[in-house]
């Protein structure tokens, strides 16, 4: 789901960016009244955790591959706005560092899995266990239900912006200039993909954190009955044990190499490179090549430049440091950007009703 440069037209990503500018703004806006403190390294493992997850690419029937994104989970936990800035880190980095995403189409991407995804798959969550009980099966249930819809709501997203390139942009000879797959094609083969799979990878992951923060500390999950000094209380350790858990997952994440090899899957749809696209199309669109150049990340792929053609044991000792590599930066970019999002007296302690009335 992360579109590369030269797929979108500046028809598109240029107005993605104008959109996101200002829900940037108000996300730090907003953090700033509501985020506390203590919060912060709940918001940089989030981040964190969401730049991991994405990092395990599932083989999907047809030869391609897809990830979950974690976003849901944030937006549960700490709000839709602490989503949007969260997912929002990850993806800069990961377009920035790893070459994971296109610089042009950062606005697009932040659309879609930070800002539609999080606010759709909350909105779920919220409708379907508002009243329930911080202990309560139907939190983790809902969780799972939102971090499904969520992720298809941002997958029919990315759909409908490859899909219209097409009707955007053509050469003189009828040729797409940018993506060239039409709403026809790319509707159907995400909505397949994320329907089937990928959605069903998203809703098991959030449902599983959300049991396993049920079972360790009840009170990260937002209820009208939570006490505020058990949110006092719980933020810090469960912080770390969270961050011991993140570091576990970085250290398989080479998973996410080994299990579209052994299945022989390549590219998620639509992130392919220009050599693929000759090959599926016949041609290569001609601003697609010009942009796809655009940017040189210095870790791409999440590995050294020149491991291109190295082995799997290789490319996973790249793989586990580039991650920790990412989650570094992530964690600095949040400390950087604490005092835009925290307020210096904002640290008393605060209910789960008050929290959850100001994540709208």
């Amino acid at each position: 789901m992360h579109i590369p440069d030269g797929y979108l037209g500046p028809q598109t990503y240029v107005p993605a960016y104008a959109v996101m500018v200002p829900l940037w703004m108000t996300a730090c806006r907003k953090l700033k009244k509501s985020l506390r403190n203590r919060q912060v390294p709940l918001l940089a493992l989030g981040a964190a955790f969401s730049f991991v997850i994405m990092m395990f690419n599932v083989p999907a029937i047809g030869g391609t591959t897809g990830h979950a994104v974690g976003s849901v989970l944030i937006a549960i936990l700490l709000g839709p706005w602490a989503a949007v800035v969260a997912v929002s880190l990850a993806l800069i980095v990961q377009a920035l560092v790893f070459g994971d995403g296109g610089v042009t189409a950062v606005g697009a991407n932040c659309l879609n899995m930070a800002v539609i995804m999080p606010f759709v798959g909350w909105g779920v969550y919220r409708l379907i266990a508002r009243r329930a009980p911080a202990k309560s099966p139907i939190h983790r249930i809902a969780g799972a239900i939102g971090g499904y819809v969520g992720l298809n709501a941002a997958a029919l997203s990315t759909a409908i912006m490859f899909g219209i390139q097409p009707m955007i942009a053509r050469d003189s000879a009828g040729h797409a200039l940018y993506s060239p797959f039409g709403l026809k094609v790319a509707i159907p083969a995400m909505a397949a993909e994320h329907l089937l799979l990928f959605g069903v990878v998203e809703a098991v992951v959030t449902g599983l954190v959300i049991a396993y923060l049920q079972a360790v500390d009840p009170s990260l999950i937002p209820t009208p009955a939570a006490k505020p000094d058990q949110t006092r209380r719980g933020a810090r350790p469960v912080a770390v044990r969270l961050a011991m858990a993140l570091g576990a997952i970085v250290l398989i994440s080479p998973l996410g190499l080994y299990l579209p090899a052994k299945f022989g899957a390549g590219s998620a749809w639509g992130e392919w490179s220009t050599d693929e696209i000759r090959h599926i199309t016949g041609y290569v669109p001609q601003q697609m090549s010009k942009l796809g150049s655009l940017w040189n990340a210095p870790l791409p792929d999440y590995a050294a430049r020149g491991q291109e053609s190295a082995g799997l044991s290789a490319l996973s000792v790249s793989y586990i440091m580039s991650g920790l590599v990412g989650v570094l930066i992530i964690g600095a970019l949040v400390i950087a950007l604490k005092r835009f999002l925290v307020r210096k007296d904002n640290d008393g302690p605060a209910s789960g009703v008050d929290a959850a009335s100001k994540h709208a």
